[in-house]
Order: C-alpha cells, then structure tokens, then sequence
C-alpha cells in the first residue's frame, strides 16, 4: 500500500502540469490572435498584397512562379506610384499658391455720400510773405528778360519797404543768385559756340543747378522753358513759405467769395459742411462732407439729389508763374482719407456746367498667405504721418518725408510734419534743394523701397466716375444769371463767361459693385482632388489609404523587434562573460559534481519512475482469477 500511494502522488502532478501547460499555451494562442507581428518582411509584403484592396497589388504575389510577369507587373506598380505622386506634387503646389476667386456683388441701398475737395487753382499772394513774392517776380522778370529777351508785365507795386524786409530782400536775392536759370547745351552741341549759327534755340536746355557743401552739384534740366521756369520758381516759392513760423497766418480764405451757391439734396449749404486747407499750388481748398460733421446720405440717385457748387474760377492777385491754368479742381474721396489732388483731381473749365456721375466700388482682399495686404496699416514698417486711416498713398508719402529728415535733415513742404523737425528752408539749410532731387531721383527708382514696403488696404473704397459737360450760363440767360450772382455776393464779375463754373456731383444709381475675395483651394478641395487622383490611379477608398498605413506600421514594429533581437544576442555572446579567479574556478570545479548528479539524478527520476497504469492495478486473488478467466 505503501508503493501505491508513492506513486499516485506523481501520476497525479503530472496531470496539472499537463492542464496548466494546455491553458498556459492557449492562452498564448489567444494574445497572438489580439496582436500578431510577422517573422519576416517577406511575409509581411505577401500578406499585404494578398489581403489589400488597391488594385494591381495582387499581381506581385499570385504570378510569382513566371518572373517575367512579376517584374512587369512590378514596373507597372511602382510607375503608378509614382504618377499618381506627381499629380499629388502638383495638387499641394497649387495649393500652397494660395489662390483666389474674384466674387462679384451687386448691392443696392442708401449710399453715404462721399467726401468731395474743391481748389480754388489759384495759389495766393498772402499778405505775411506779399513783399518776397513780389520781389521773386521781378528777379524772375530780370531773369527771362536776359534768357529769352520776354518783358513780363508786373502790376504795380507798392515797393516802400521797411529795413527788416529790405533784408529779408536781399537774402532772398542773394539764395536766387546761388540758384540761377540758365542754358544748357545739348550733349551733341556741348563743344559749339554759343553764338554758333548753327545753334537754333531749341537746341538749348533749360535749368537750374543745385550744390551742396562739398560742391557736388545735381543740374536739374528740363527740355521745356515752361517746366524750367515754373519748377525754379516753385522751388523758391516754397523756400519762402517755409519761412512763415505759423501756417495760420496763410489762412485768408474767403469762402463766399468763391462759392456762390452750395446745395446738396435740395438743401443749403453752410459753414458747418466743409473744411479748410492751403494747398502750395492748388491754392485754397475746401471739403465738403468730411468728419467733422454729420454725414450726409443720398436719399436718392439723380443730378438732385447730390451736391451742387456754383464757383467762382475768376483769378484775382494770382501768381502767373506757378499757375498757367484756370478754373477749379474737384476730387471725390472715402472719408477719412486726405485728398491728394495730384492723384486723384481733375480741373473744372471756367464757364461750363461739369455733371460728375459716381458708381461706389467696394474692394475686399483676402489678407495673411492669399494676399500682400494689411488690415489697417499697424504690420506696416512706416510711420503714418496724416492724420487719417491707412491708405498706400499715405504710406507713400509718409515714407518719403522720413527718409527726407533723415537725408536732409529737414522736412519738404508738401508733406506733414514728423515730431522734432521743420520745414526746408534754404536760409537754414543751405543744400537741402541738392539733396531733395537727388532723393527724388532714388524715390521714383525704388531705392528708398518705398513701394515695396507699403502694402495695399485689405478694403478699399473707390468712386468710379463719369463727366459730362454743357455750356453754362446758356447765352439767353448769362445776363441775369450774372446779375443776381453779383448781387448775392456784392462781387462784380469783370470776365463773365471766365468767371463763374458749376459742379454737379451725384450717384448714378444705387447699386454699388462689391468685389471680394474667396480662397479656390481649401482643404476640402484638396482632399477631394486628391481622392480623384487616389481612385483614378488605384481605385481605392480612404480604408485602402488606411492599409498603407498599417503596412507601414507593422514594418516599423518588424523592424524595432528584429533590432530588438539582435541587440539581445549580442548581450548572450561568451565573451560578454566576466572571467573568474583562479579560486573561483577550483571551488566551481569541486561543486560541479555535486550539482551535475542531483540535475541527472532528477532527469532519470522523472524517466524512469513514470508509473504504467498497469501498475497501479491492485494485486491478489482477483487478478489471478481474471488470468485464469483469460
């Protein structure tokens, strides 16, 4: 009984370790189901291309035994590949481009009336500077007396002066003479003499020189005796004003005397309307409509209901020399925004009924990677020296006005004044004249960059506009049209048909044209385009782009396990093992049989003493009697 019980306790050992080692291994069985890697990159590629959905991929594995088509059929994926790769290239550059589409709107409401600038054309002789004026046209007379042999009548004069602006005379004698108009040859007729018979006069340029302290000297020519002269004068009339401490004391408009009549949408005009400014060549300007008072809002479109100036375009103490034409000059504007009358003006003839047409044009630019525009100026590297919001033309100005203090150490006249400088003025700045020509010349170049640097507004508001014209006062009805005007303005016109002009400034209609910007290619767009390409290549869906990134993540996880592997045998190399002592090994070598017999003893143990199930039947009579049976 002894025996039996011995033997049953290993028979029985044996069982669990059997059902333990059976659930051990399914157990594994079900995580290689959960997360299953492949033994090779072999039998990734051919897992791939026997189970994707993109077409052609099959033809890699299933033609294997016929090389030939396998390499066809090879070149073919791949060269698919690469087509369709292309077209993507082509796809995210056009995309990258940024481009837009133009949307145009038409909208029709009431329409805030634009801000209208009116110029008299008549720079005036101010009484602050009356005795250097009058002094510069007679040494202008002097001077195309000796060039072209022209006696310019002067008015009379009242030449009694007092000693202060004697001095003042002859300082202003004294920088013309430092500045003179004069004749120049030709580059071909350099080496002729003057008084040469073959020299016509109109082989002759004429101009002006500008130096500076080192005697660099700029010539300023022109081919035209007109634009010569009226520029140098120009050049000393601004001279001059610069030298007036306070621009108030130019301030001597007479705005009855020349606006007659004012009326917008059937109402009168007042002095609440408009404001004021001195223009150096256009004389005084008035604008009508700006931010200093309420707004006005065509209530309807129609010669009626917009703005209506009678204005008197007669010239009275002008200067003839800086102004060669009459009339008036009329530019419409956004509000807040200066009117520059070079850019944007045109001139009203004297005698004539002027009817201006406006169609409003809303401009709005996608800004950030679409667009080189700006929101309101901020992003933009110039100062804005007006007093309004952005525009280019701003921008522009501005710019040259600061690079000017910085070259020349002073500001030019036509332009604002930046913080801590003043106006050029040649009693102070003896070379300012050279150096603003010759920063000039680099302005209109783009040396300076000022084009590059200022960007135009995301939203602009532009006025289209259309003029035409009719002789008015009509011949029958001049003379009492002239009586009454004389009348109302206890002014007698001595040139009727030269004296007055009437403007008539108006909407067209009420739509207003809006152009905006869209992007033309969103990332909508480009999914969709590259999904055509995706299936007209592959005929393939986004799962199928989704099999590419498994693939692609499986060959990254094949790669760090086998990198895994070959790191771990490299650890298990015999000469990573430490070597031992001589005591060591002698004290190794006495154990080692003591070790080795017990490992063979259990090997045979659990060999030889498995127990049959024949011996674990019991013994005695009753197996005898079944042999016997037997």
């Amino acid at each position: 009984s002894g025996s039996v019980k011995a033997g049953k306790m290993p028979e029985g050992e044996k069982m669990r370790q059997c059902k333990q080692e059976e659930e051990q291994q399914q157990k594994e069985e079900e995580r290689e189901g959960l997360i299953e890697f492949y033994s090779s990159y072999q039998e990734l590629f051919q897992f791939f291309c026997s189970n994707t959905t993109i077409h052609g991929a099959i033809r890699l594995v299933c033609s294997k035994k016929n090389k030939m088509k396998t390499a066809f059929w090879s070149v073919l994926f791949f060269l698919t590949f690469g087509l369709m790769y292309w077209q993507f290239g082509i796809l995210y550059r056009e995309y990258f481009s940024y481009p837009v589409n133009l949307n145009l709107n038409l909208n029709s409401d009431r329409l805030t009336f634009p801000a209208v600038t009116l110029c008299t054309l008549n720079p005036y002789r101010y009484s602050a500077i009356r005795k250097q004026l009058d002094k510069l046209d007679e040494i202008t007379h002097q001077t195309l007396l000796d060039l072209y042999d022209y006696n310019m009548s002067l008015p009379q004069r009242d030449w009694s002066t007092s000693s202060s602006q004697r001095r003042s005379s002859r300082s202003l004698l004294h920088h013309i003479q430092r500045h003179p108009l004069r004749r120049q040859k030709r580059d071909n007729l350099v080496n002729l003499p003057e008084n040469s018979p073959s020299v016509d006069k109109n082989d002759w340029k004429i101009g002006f020189v500008l130096c500076n302290e080192n005697n660099d000297c700029f010539h300023q020519a022109y081919s035209s005796g007109v634009d010569a002269v009226r520029e140098w004068y120009s050049f000393h009339y601004i001279n001059i004003l610069a030298q007036v401490p306070d621009a108030k004391a130019l301030d001597e408009s007479d705005f009855e005397n020349f606006i007659y009549a004012c009326r917008f949408n059937e109402a009168t005009c007042d002095k609440a309307n408009y404001t004021h400014f001195h223009h150096p060549l256009y004389g005084n300007c008035y604008t009508f409509n700006d931010n200093s008072s309420s707004v006005w809002t065509s209530s309807m479109p129609g010669i009626n209901n917009g703005l209506s100036l009678v204005v008197r375009t007669e010239q009275n103490d002008f200067i003839p020399l800086l102004s060669t034409v009459t009339g008036a000059r009329v530019m419409v504007h956004d509000q807040n925004e200066p009117a520059f009358m070079d850019d944007g003006g045109f001139n009203v003839r004297p005698g004539i009924e002027t009817s201006i047409s406006m169609r409003k044009e809303i401009t709005e630019r996608l800004g950030g990677s679409y667009s080189d525009c700006t929101e309101d100026g901020s992003d933009v590297p110039v100062q804005n020296l007006y007093s309004s919001r952005y525009t280019e033309q701003v921008c522009i100005r501005s710019c040259f006005q600061l690079n000017m203090v910085e070259r020349c150490g002073c500001a030019y006249y036509f332009y604002p004044l930046p913080r801590r400088a003043e106006y050029c003025d040649y009693t102070k700045h003896k070379a300012w004249g050279y150096c603003y020509y010759k920063l000039l010349a680099e302005f209109k170049a783009d040396v300076l960059g000022c084009f590059h640097k200022c960007r135009k507004p995301c939203k602009m508001t532009e006025y289209q506009l259309s003029a035409g014209y009719s002789r008015w006062p009509s011949a029958v009805s001049e003379d009492w049209v002239f009586y009454m005007l004389s009348q109302q303005n206890k002014y007698n016109i001595t040139s009727k048909r030269n004296g007055v002009a009437k403007v008539n400034i108006f909407f067209k209609e009420w739509n207003y044209k809006t152009n905006g910007e869209s992007p033309a290619f969103t990332v909508v767009t480009l999914l969709s385009q590259l999904g055509n390409q995706w299936s007209l290549w592959f005929g393939s869906s986004v799962l199928s782009v989704m099999e590419l990134a498994e693939l692609v993540l499986d060959f990254i996880a094949i790669t760090f396990i086998l990198g895994f592997r070959w790191f771990r045998s490299r650890q298990k190399l015999p000469a990573a093992v430490p070597p031992m002592n001589s005591q060591d090994n002698a004290a190794f070598q006495d154990e080692a049989p003591a070790l080795r017999a017990p490992h063979r003893f259990t090997v045979e143990a659990v060999v030889t003493t498995l127990p049959s199930y024949n011996s674990l039947e019991p013994r005695g009579p009753s197996r005898d009697g079944e042999e016997g049976h037997e």
